[in-house]
């Protein structure tokens, strides 16, 4: 789990506001500067796989009524030296039009009303508390500590001012600021448990975990009948990789409030995490029949899981539910369309997503998906209108360039392919699959200079990326840097010890040179071994085992490589190769032609054959009618692979 996976603090999104406040209470507070109730949004958690989107008030306000207000403590005043509101009526006045707006959430003429009553009643410190809450709402920081410095300096603050004053200086990047005055907050009323939650937060994002969890338990101390600090604890429970010691946490909060939605998503994301995905969809089923059948984002994860255990009428049932809620969710449209792909009915699925377009034509991820699915139905030209659509909307669309080039690619439209390419590196220089499409393409066109230094800049900005030193090798031995080329795949192998196509193309290398022939067996056989089927991996071993003089075995496994792959000439040449060695002329003829019919521009075998007394090559039948296919324009091949299967033997 990364920190990442932690929330954040961000108090620039905090909204200070009533809960069940009455207007009598607001005007009580102007005349004698008593604070008013507010529930602070501190926080907003990251997205990710097993923590959810929300804010620090939708928790808080799970642990407060809705009636609950904090007031000066017991037995004392309002501060002295505040006149009461009433004696002057013009601020008196301009509150009521500052709260009214408030209360219309038209921020901006709030703020003007209680600016304008703070010049009539310049000590208040109620109207200061509220104008640097709203600037805080607003993420207006530096203004909201402008007034919050003011109200520092004064004496006898009560808790919920200091918490409204810790969360700006969260906020504003001062911790320690804030620290110290949830802690003079907990001081003067340690029941609020909210509080500590708030503070636990910050320590959370402080990367204080131990603090947090503590300030969380104390919270969860002071509100036994609140979710946010069970829940919160569970989180950090998952951010340390003890997921089994969040699941109770979880279910706690469950237990506490029913209806509490993020403590679901969290738990059933940990059952996810345990590879227990039967309990994370009875959680999801369960959280829809009893709490709330319409929640949408449960139900989207429920779609999720159905789809990834390819449970598609499932899927599409629970879709319908979602689309019937809501005819504009998107995401609900979309995935009904990406379900006919998965089923392989790209019709369909093109039905649905022109439908889409038809009434959202700037949905450029949807447009994208659609010439995805014109590919899988050979609709090339339609499949580029597509993304070129896109690039038209959105000339920085990065995937609308390595899509478009991808398939220009595939089409072996090589130089068209290159300047979009080229883009989506330019673009997003960490889009490693970019780097590896381009220099691809100039391998294509045999510019392996460049290809090369596409790769080398690739790896600049993906270090860790085994695929781009993988071919970087392959680019090195094309350019005859046969050093650079060992150098290349070893850190491949470094990075991904189980790359079988690193270990094939290095092993074959040492090979086919004749060098550190049991280096090569063992290097090859570890790819063989991840994948038993791949031919061009069986012929390395077959070709291995003729270097070192092993003809018999070397015939087992390159005729079972032709068997995998029947239309490579390289391992055709090899079978032939060793049947002459073991003088089967007729045999070894047979495979050589057989070569030479799927390699027809191969002179270098045309020579060998007829130097070995095999006749005339060019004058088969079979060869001279490949010839004249091979002057034919081939239809490009359904699936590309970005790594080449094995060296150019």
């Amino acid at each position: 789990m990364t920190p990442s996976f932690i929330a954040a603090y961000n108090p620039t999104a905090a909204i200070f506001h009533e809960h069940g406040c009455a207007t009598e209470t607001m005007l009580r507070a102007v005349r004698t500067g008593e604070p008013l109730c507010a529930i602070l949004q501190p926080v907003r958690a990251m997205g990710t796989a097993l923590l959810v989107v929300l804010t620090a008030s939708s928790l808080l306000a799970a642990s407060c009524t809705s009636t609950s207000q904090a007031t000066t403590p017991a037995g004392t005043t309002a501060p002295s030296g505040q006149p009461a509101a009433s004696e002057d009526p013009r601020a008196y006045y301009d509150f009521m039009l500052g709260y009214q707006a408030e209360l219309s959430q038209d921020t901006e003429q709030a703020l003007r009303r209680y600016l304008s009553a703070l010049q009539e009643d310049p000590s208040s410190r109620f109207l200061k508390a509220r104008i640097a809450a709203l600037y805080f709402a607003r993420g207006d920081v530096a203004n909201a500590v402008q007034f919050a410095e003011q109200l520092r300096q004064a004496e006898s603050l009560d808790p919920s001012t200091l918490v409204l004053l810790a969360n700006i200086y969260a906020g504003a990047g001062e911790p320690e600021k804030a620290l110290n005055l949830y802690d003079h907050a907990i001081a003067q009323d340690p029941s609020a448990g909210g509080t500590y939650i708030s503070k636990g937060l910050l320590l959370v994002n402080l990367r204080r975990l131990q603090e947090a969890e503590r300030a969380f338990q104390q919270g969860a101390e002071k509100s036994k009948e609140s979710p946010a600090a069970y829940y919160y604890l569970g989180r950090i429970a998952v951010e340390l990789n003890e997921s089994e010691r969040a699941i109770p946490h979880f279910e706690r909060a469950i237990t506490v409030s029913p209806t509490f939605e993020p403590a679901y998503i969290s738990l059933a994301a940990v059952y996810e995490s345990q590879q227990d995905r039967a309990k994370a969809v009875a959680l999801y089923r369960k959280y829809l029949q009893d709490v709330n059948a319409r929640s949408k984002e449960i139900r989207h994860n429920l779609v999720r899981l159905y789809i990834g255990d390819k449970l598609y009428a499932e899927a599409l049932a629970e879709l319908g539910k979602l689309l019937a809620d809501d005819p504009d969710d998107l995401d609900a449209q979309l995935r009904v369309a990406l379900i006919h792909g998965e089923q392989k009915d790209y019709q369909k699925s093109v039905q649905e997503l022109t439908k889409i377009l038809a009434v959202r034509s700037g949905e450029l991820r949807v447009r994208d998906y659609l010439g995805l699915m014109y590919e899988e139905l050979k609709r090339y030209d339609e499949a580029i209108r597509a993304y070129e659509q896109n690039l038209k909307i959105q000339p920085a669309y990065v995937d609308g360039h390595v899509h478009l080039g991808f398939l220009l690619y595939r089409l072996k439209r090589y130089n068209e392919a290159i300047p979009h390419l080229a883009d989506a590196a330019r673009l997003n220089p960490k889009r490693a699959d970019a780097h590896l499409l381009l220099g691809l393409t100039y391998l294509q066109i045999e510019q392996y200079d460049r290809a090369s230094k596409v790769f080398e800049e690739g790896i600049r900005y993906n270090p860790a990326n085994p695929d781009l030193y993988f071919n970087l090798g392959t680019a090195y031995d094309k350019l005859n840097r046969f050093d650079d080329v060992v150098t290349a795949m070893e850190a491949a192998l470094r990075l991904d010890p189980k790359h079988a196509d690193a270990l094939n193309y290095l092993g074959y290398s040492y090979a086919e040179r004749g060098i550190k022939i049991d280096e090569a067996l063992s290097l090859i056989q570890r790819a063989v071994a991840l994948k038993p089927n791949n031919g061009y991996y069986v012929d390395s071993l077959g070709w291995v085992f003729f270097k070192k003089g092993l003809l018999n075995e070397a015939l087992v496994e390159i005729k079972k490589a032709a068997a995998l792959v029947g239309d490579d000439p390289v391992i055709f040449e090899h079978l032939g190769e060793i049947y002459l060695e073991q003088n089967l002329v007729q045999e070894g003829r047979e495979a050589w032609i057989r070569s030479l019919e799927l390699d027809p521009n191969n002179q270098k075998l045309m020579d060998r054959f007829r130097h070995r007394g095999l006749g005339d090559p060019a004058m088969e039948e079979r060869i001279r009618q490949a010839k004249r296919r091979l002057s034919q324009n081939d239809a490009p091949d359904a699936v590309h692979q970005t790594a080449a299967p094995g060296p150019s033997h």
